[in-house]
């Protein structure tokens, strides 16, 4: 069942979410209390692990190799920080706002942050496309995240309306994401063939983590009634937003790739790094943002559906191209 669901992107780590959510619903007392060793307190800690052991896994070489295709790397990260953002601010100043601002609020959210890391990989190397490139858009995207994303995120939220400064908020993303990163990327040398020998654990753990961050996050949303307001047909708006989001970017990805005449490998990456958001930063991001965690799970709601989304339809179109051969060129004729 498991390998049928997984052929649409339906794998064990997207229904477990939706199942976390819905344990959060039933029962949300547990998950909402703080102490020393609450599963909220647990989970703020395993953050640092995830990105040292990210940190451990980076290849300073593949970098290096990635970093030669300027044009390239232009245009993901205007993709994920710019364009992204701009799209939404659009359609956010043609609606009304204010009867569902925090839903509104993690929709810009979703657009602010960085590309995926393991999954954008995974696909671009299912695909056939530039794998260094790969590597090095979704590593830099990582990095410029901790400061561009809480930028955007400063413009809705202010400290005197519940939310952290954002100088606070860089400072503790920097010590979360950046010196953990940084520390593995030090230990690489002699560490690094045990963490890619313990991916798969490794991979595990970070899902761990997340599940357990989305389960208390929505735990304390649910406990103090916050999704008393999104009803099933605002989900369902939600969804086919998320949907048409994802669509308008990677369309407007792919014409660019074509007025700059990229060969398929890079189109790849472009396509599916630009168009892809991390729901790991999502995840830690929204804790550090709010000063409130009541809100995190309405901030999260988006960028869950958003994950679940460009896993099922980024895995069709992958297999889709890793299947059909890249047309050969011509030969020439004397």
């Amino acid at each position: 069942m498991f390998r049928e669901l997984k052929r649409y992107g339906l794998d064990p780590f997207i229904l477990t979410l939706f199942g976390a959510i819905l344990l959060a619903w039933i029962a949300p007392q547990w998950g909402a209390e703080r102490a020393s060793w609450s599963p909220a307190e647990v989970a703020g800690w395993g953050v640092g692990v995830i990105f040292f052991f990210y940190g451990l896994r980076l290849n300073g070489e593949q970098l290096r190799v990635g970093l030669r295709n300027i044009r390239l790397h232009i245009v993901v990260q205007l993709t994920t920080f710019v364009l992204f953002p701009l799209l939404t601010l659009g359609v956010m100043a043609g609606v009304d706002i204010q009867a569902d601002y925090y839903l509104w609020l993690g929709i810009f959210f979703v657009a602010t942050l960085p590309s995926t890391v393991s999954s954008s990989v995974v696909m671009v190397s299912m695909a056939g496309g530039n794998v260094p490139a790969a590597i090095f858009n979704a590593s830099i995207s990582s990095l410029l995240g901790v400061f561009l994303t809480p930028l955007w995120m400063s413009l809705f939220l202010r400290a005197d309306a519940g939310a952290n400064s954002l100088q606070a908020v860089i400072v503790s993303l920097v010590f979360q994401v950046l010196v953990p990163v940084g520390a593995g990327m030090a230990l690489h040398r002699w560490w690094g063939g045990f963490a890619e020998r313990n991916r798969k654990w490794l991979n595990l753990f970070d899902q761990a983590v997340i599940i357990a961050i989305v389960y208390t996050s929505f735990c304390e949303s649910f406990a103090r009634r916050m999704f008393e307001s999104v009803s099933w047909p605002l989900l369902a708006a939600l969804t086919a937003g998320m949907t048409a989001l994802f669509f308008v970017v990677y369309g407007l990805v792919e014409v660019v790739c074509r007025r700059m005449r990229f060969d398929r490998p890079d189109r790849i990456v472009a396509l599916f790094c630009g168009s892809k958001k991390s729901l790991v930063h999502g995840t830690v991001m929204s804790k550090v943002l709010v000063a409130d965690h009541t809100l995190t799970g309405i901030l999260l709601l988006p960028i869950m559906i958003y994950h679940a989304m460009q896993l099922v339809v980024v895995g069709i179109i992958a297999r889709r191209m890793g299947e059909t051969p890249p047309a050969s060129t011509p030969k020439k004729t004397e």
